[in-house]
């Protein structure tokens, strides 16, 4: 039900108030000051015309349309200004009805009554300014990927993304097991974050949680069966319980899908697709975003709430509440920007530095999804071939030796498409330097692959 209202707020984002206060401040002004005369016709007027310290009623009424009229004009106080016009209006209506004028100059309660009505006019007219000015709708994004694979969010009119099917990430280093994320981060180009336009999560990056790895399992519940230890499953790939050793506030965190309780533990992209969109992600192609989308490196299992807080943000602008984990994410930050050739800010920089400082050894961590991006070498032109000498003289054939006895393949030709396939033969777990170990198949990286 709470993914549905989330659904309905953001595909509804406009102004949902009564029909009466909705449709401009004319329209709130002539229904309020008409409610205010059907009572005074309807009320008769009290006998008595003084208050019991004996100040007058009109006196007080033009006073107090004066304040409400003065109040109008200040934004902190137009609400109070507005009741106190109204007081006065209707002090002003009830004197004037009780004293006839004895001339045709106009008298303190009818100056009241036209100093109450414009300052209630003015108020409201000022209040609508304010308060129909369209508000921007925060980013659940996060909260409606985290329950189904399905898109839920769309933007139709959203302009095209540029596709550049032979652009190719370009770092001055390749990232390995071996580089450090300082050493790293210091290769990223720096530049200012580009505008949002054209930004749209399904329309970019793909439906959430494309099956990018051809497990038969969605991406989410991948991360899921990957992050929580341990963690129940019905059928091959739908976690339904388990544990979360949340990285990002420390906590411990009891997993149970459902349709509410699913929202405790959402799947965080540690660069947020706004966030790359914004540096650099707009050059790449769909293919290459939907894979950047889903690649395991860009994502962790985390508590929700925090997640919800994180939004886009990058390393200058929010970090997780565990300042134990800030290395490790800020590590994996930059190690997905070196992958898919995203930028830093200099902000953004100048923050992972000054984490990364205190914790030098950390090391990046590298993609088995996206291609490593290596330097540009420019061709040089191929000498052309020398002319060849003239054949010596055959000399007379040997006898035909036997043929030697095939040899046995190399332990590097065993290829194993699936971990499905190494459990079949026998081989899993397989560790790094296993004939048949390959990055595809260790997708945490530490080096033990279809250890599950």
């Amino acid at each position: 039900m709470s993914h549905n209202l989330v659904r309905w707020a953001n595909q509804h984002p406009g102004d949902h108030r009564p029909f009466w206060w909705r449709h401009g401040h004319p329209t709130r002004s002539i229904t309020f000051l008409l409610a205010i005369y059907c009572i005074l016709v309807i009320c008769p007027p009290p006998k008595k015309l003084s208050l019991k310290t004996g100040i007058d009623l009109g006196d007080t009424a033009i006073v107090l349309g004066l304040i409400g009229f003065i109040f109008a004009f200040i934004p902190f106080l137009r609400i109070l200004g507005i009741v106190v016009a109204a007081v006065g209006l209707i002090l002003g209506i009830i004197t004037v009805r009780r004293k006839k004028p004895k001339s045709d100059r106009m008298t303190p309660p009818a100056v009241a009554v036209v100093l109450s009505v414009v300052a209630l006019i003015v108020g409201t007219a000022m209040t609508s300014t304010t308060s129909e000015t369209p508000k921007p709708v925060a980013d659940t994004s996060a909260i409606s990927e985290s329950l189904s694979p399905k898109p839920t969010d769309t933007a139709p009119d959203a302009p095209t993304a540029v596709e550049a099917s032979d652009f190719k990430p370009t770092v001055s280093a390749p990232v390995t097991a071996d580089i450090t994320a300082l050493a790293l981060l210091k290769t990223l180009p720096v530049k200012g974050n580009a505008p949002k336009t054209g930004y749209d999560r399904v329309g970019n990056f793909g439906a959430p949680w494309t099956d990018i790895d051809h497990n038969g399992c969605d991406t989410r519940n991948d991360i899921l069966a990957r992050d929580l230890e341990p963690e129940a499953k019905n059928g091959e790939c739908t976690v339904t319980s388990g544990t979360l050793n949340d990285p990002y506030t420390g906590k411990t965190i009891q997993f149970v899908r459902g349709e509410t309780t699913s929202l405790a533990v959402q799947i965080d992209h540690v660069v947020p697709l706004l966030n790359a969109w914004q540096s650099g992600a707009q050059q790449l192609t769909q293919a290459q975003r939907v894979t950047l989308a889903n690649d395991p490196i860009n994502l962790f299992a985390v508590d929700g709430p925090t997640n919800a807080q994180k939004g886009a943000g990058n390393a200058a602008t929010w970090l997780p509440p565990n300042k134990t984990f800030r290395c490790t994410y800020v590590a994996r930050q930059v190690s997905v920007k070196a992958t898919y050739g995203l930028w830093v800010t200099q902000a953004e920089r100048d923050e992972s530095e000054k984490i990364l400082t205190g914790c030098p050894d950390e090391k990046a961590t590298p993609s088995a999804f996206a291609p490593t991006p290596t330097p540009h070498v420019p061709s040089t032109p191929t000498p052309p071939p020398a002319q060849p000498e003239p054949a010596p003289a055959q000399p007379e054939p040997a006898p035909a030796q036997p043929e030697p006895a095939p040899k046995a393949p190399p332990a590097g030709s065993v290829n194993y498409r699936s971990c499905a396939d190494a459990r079949a033969a026998g081989a899993a777990p397989l560790h790094r330097g296993d004939p048949g170990y390959s990055q595809k198949l260790d997708r945490d990286g530490d080096g033990i692959a279809c250890e599950k």
